[in-house]
């Protein structure tokens, strides 16, 4: 599946009413699926569970729907938003990530 079918598809849940309310709709979820990401890797890390790939694949999806309807509120599209994000990261690591690239990155 390309990113902007994914996004054209997710649209269907979208939310009515104003933009600001919308926006802080989204943004609240986008912060609640990566805290949800990032507890099931804690517990894997530091609490000794084992690695479900699976619970974090569907974690990270719900992220992806969050990214996708912001997206879709200001009028971009996740191919525009990934795009611009390797463009990104490419001129902060032009020569792939390392830590000194990192400490010295271009802004």
């Amino acid at each position: 599946m390309r990113l902007n079918e994914y996004q054209n598809l997710s649209k269907r849940t979208l939310p009515k009413g104003e933009l600001k309310d919308k926006l802080a709709n989204y943004g609240m979820g986008i912060a609640g699926e990566a805290a949800e990401v990032t507890d099931e890797l804690k517990k894997v890390v530091f609490h000794g569970h084992d690695l479900d790939a699976d619970k974090i694949k569907k974690e990270l999806g719900d992220c992806l729907h969050y990214i996708a309807g912001i997206a879709t509120f200001l009028g971009l599209t996740l191919e525009d938003v990934a795009y611009s994000n390797i463009k990104k990261l490419e001129k902060r690591y032009p020569s792939g990530f390392s830590e000194e690239a990192s400490r010295n990155r271009v802004m």
